[in-house]
């Protein structure tokens, strides 16, 4: 019960980020690249802060450390560049369905067994993922932000995997985020700022700060007792969250095509979830 509580706690945090990013871009009309960059450092000074008062120190080598870096910031602008178009529930269904391929394909490349009821639902999963994707399949998304949500999904499902090695679930966190900091500023004096707003620097920051750096040293904590195909079928659930956070913050209406999609991946993970 208790691994659950926090898995689903872990769930909201990634579902407030799609609500939070969406709400710092669409809404504020910040700049993408800088959305990211300043979520990376409020997530770095978070977990630096809470990693030497709580564990004495922030070592920055580890193992796969150069792996979970740069996924990290795979993710991070790969996930704010989509959010430029894409609606909340929209992404978090391709990011999350994006992860759970990646984790699948990981997980069998690592030797993980897999039950064949939890393969079962991952085919389901993705074909509901392939319906909400296909073009002329109902709902319109934008290439560009598509792709960009789509090269996030690989990024957090290689984070997650490389998570579950992971010494000190803080400590790995921490230096992953304060290790990104210097990729996010060079892309932000790359691409330049092309717009500025008070809010949309607060959102995100309490994106990176909360739902963001507490969220994933969570993450990390939970990662080795889930196992990479069970931790890729919670994630999926994600996207139900974020499409009820976009209609109660952002006024986001679902179309029936995609509630439609979205109840396709959710008996995919219902029935992932009978596998033992």
């Amino acid at each position: 019960m208790r691994l659950f509580l926090l898995t689903l706690v872990t769930m909201i945090a990634f579902a407030a980020n799609s609500v939070l990013n969406r709400m710092g871009l669409a809404q504020t009309g910040l700049d993408p690249v800088l959305f990211g960059t300043v979520r990376l450092m409020a997530g770095a000074v978070m977990l630096a802060v809470l990693s030497f008062a709580l564990r004495g120190g922030l070592p920055l080598k580890g193992d796969g450390r150069a792996i979970g870096v740069i996924a990290l910031s795979l993710y991070i602008f790969g996930f704010s560049l989509a959010y430029t178009a894409l609606d909340a529930g929209i992404g978090a269904l391709v990011l999350f369905g994006m992860v759970q391929v990646t984790m699948f394909a990981g997980a069998l490349w690592l030797g993980d067994r897999v039950p064949g009821l939890r393969w079962a639902g991952a085919v389901v999963a993705f074909v509901g993922l392939v319906w909400l994707l296909w073009p002329g399949g109902g709902v319109v998304l934008p290439p560009l932000q598509a792709g960009m949500m789509v090269l996030a999904g690989i990024g957090w499902g290689i984070y997650s995997l490389n998570g579950r090695r992971a010494g000190d679930a803080l400590q790995a966190t921490a230096a992953n985020f304060v290790l990104a900091v210097p990729i996010g500023m060079g892309l932000t004096l790359l691409s330049g700022v092309s717009s500025l707003n008070p809010l949309g620097i607060v959102l995100a920051i309490l994106s990176g700060a909360v739902t963001s750096g507490l969220g994933y040293a969570l993450w990390y904590s939970i990662l080795p007792r889930l196992g990479a195909t069970r931790a890729a079928v919670a994630q999926v659930t994600v996207p139900v969250l974020a499409i009820a956070g976009g209609m109660l913050f952002l006024g986001e209406v679902p179309s029936l095509s995609f509630l439609l999609s979205v109840g396709v991946v959710l008996t995919g993970v219902v029935l992932s979830s009978l596998a033992r």
